[in-house]
């Protein structure tokens, strides 16, 4: 064991993280091999015995099934069909108006982040349905680009949400309080992206011109389309009214959404052998690389915990700066940064056991944090150079679009969603009125 400072302990290991994980390695192993050294380094050999235990205690967390049953809802509902259903309604109701296919990308979205919980459902969806439909109506390459993008990221915001999950897992926070907590945020993102949307098609009709009359739907058509809704709004419910009614916990909520997707599924006449295989195959995958990076998150707490880093950040930043508003913007421009670079995982499980001390020390309500932290890694989602949905999006492989145009396109997007954000952290009751009226 190596006596040496706590501040140097930390510099050591904030360093060695970031250059392993900036070799490629899969950041879960850099959490693992950065925790098992410092412990063997810094405390004693004997106090391995500590993962175990930790790994075990964490596999045995009754609320960590929600995460399977999620990816597995997430995934059958990528093939089920409802997407496009959802797109042939708004595409009826809103083609009239100028921006409208966009203003209703943004709507089925919305929709799907209900249902999924994923970015990548919307992006990948609405890539191959509403982006050739637009270009074909004389869109904006830009103004298509960036608004199917913006929807994939509402799927995290908008409960139910894996993001949400490992925040919650990592700090005590309830996880249908942090669920429910997301639905007026995103509800808010969703609507300014949408009035942007509707102002710029008002003042350049150009960038999305209205559907010529002639080739509207009619007042039946328009009604007929409707039926589209009642699949997922009775799966929203299911998923999202049975929590905040308290009827059944998020974990529970889930194998009943996972259920009902196969349900939607199978009268969309989706429901195949081989699209079934395919979703189990990929929930495995995505499931083993959840846990692994929560396993190895918990170690590398452990190891903060136990050389008292985690504790050696809170008194250094509290003492150097006295503003709390200081601090909270300290922490969050963090996170920004970050979620440039890594995925949203990592950056929870390595900020969270540092960050949620200080916001208790400071008298910040966490679930209000909890929110603003993973609406925070969202904006990461579709911020240049390395956000997953800009990924998403040009892994659909439409010839005409670069990775210049994506990078384009999702600058306003941003922006937008910023100010979505910002209205979350001055208005706090936005995030916290809803989750607090919850039947307990």
């Amino acid at each position: 064991m190596i006596d040496m400072s706590v501040g140097m302990i930390s510099l050591i290991v904030t360093v060695s993280l970031l250059a392993l994980i900036f070799t490629g390695l899969p950041v879960a192993f850099c959490l693992f091999f950065v925790a098992t050294a410092g412990i063997v380094l810094w405390v004693d050999p004997v106090a391995l015995s500590t993962l175990a235990s930790v790994t075990f205690d964490t596999a045995l967390k009754d609320y960590l099934i929600a995460i399977p049953a999620f990816i597995l809802m997430s995934v059958i509902l990528q093939v089920s069909g409802l997407g496009a259903t959802l797109y042939d309604m708004f595409y009826k109701w809103m083609a009239g108006l100028r921006g409208g296919l966009a203003m209703g990308t943004i709507g089925v979205a919305t929709f799907l982040a209900a249902m999924t919980g994923s970015a990548s459902t919307a992006t990948v969806g609405m890539g191959l349905i509403a982006y050739p439909e637009m270009r074909k109506r004389s869109y904006d390459k830009s103004l298509a680009i960036g608004c199917i993008c913006a929807g994939g990221c509402l799927g995290p915001l908008i409960p139910p949400s894996i993001p949400m999950v490992i925040v919650a897992a990592l700090s005590t926070i309830s996880i249908g309080k942090l669920f429910i907590s997301g639905v007026f945020p995103g509800l808010l993102t969703a609507a300014v992206w949408i009035l942007y949307i509707g102002i710029r098609c008002l003042l350049k009709p150009s960038l999305g011109p209205a559907i010529p009359v002639s080739e509207r739907a009619n007042w039946k058509e328009k009604l007929i389309s409707l039926r589209g809704a009642i699949l997922p709004i009775i799966l929203i419910f299911l998923v999202l009214g049975l929590i905040y009614m308290g009827i059944c916990t998020p974990s529970e909520a889930g194998g009943i959404g996972a259920f009902g997707a196969l349900i939607c599924t199978a009268i969309n006449k989706n429901l195949t052998w081989e699209n079934m295989k395919e979703a189990t195959r990929t929930t495995l995958r995505l499931n083993a690389m959840v846990f692994w990076m929560i396993i190895s998150g918990i170690c590398f707490s452990s190891l903060l915990s136990l050389t008292l880093v985690n504790q050696f950040i809170v008194d250094a930043l509290i003492g150097v700066v006295a503003s709390p508003g200081v601090i909270l913007g300290i922490m969050l421009g963090i996170v920004f940064i970050l979620g440039m670079f890594i995925d949203s995982t990592p950056i929870t499980i390595i900020c969270i056991p540092i960050f949620m001390p200080i916001v208790r020390e400071l008298g910040i309500d966490p679930l209000w944090f909890g929110l603003v932290f993973t609406f925070d890694l969202l904006i990461g989602f579709m911020t240049p150079p390395f956000g997953s949905a800009l990924f998403y999006f040009k892994g659909i492989g439409h010839p005409d679009v670069t990775m210049a145009d994506i990078y384009k396109a999702c600058l306003p997007y941003i922006a937008v969603m910023m100010v979505a954000w910002f209205l979350c952290i001055i208005f706090p009751p936005i995030v916290t009125w809803l989750p607090n009226t919850m039947i307990k």
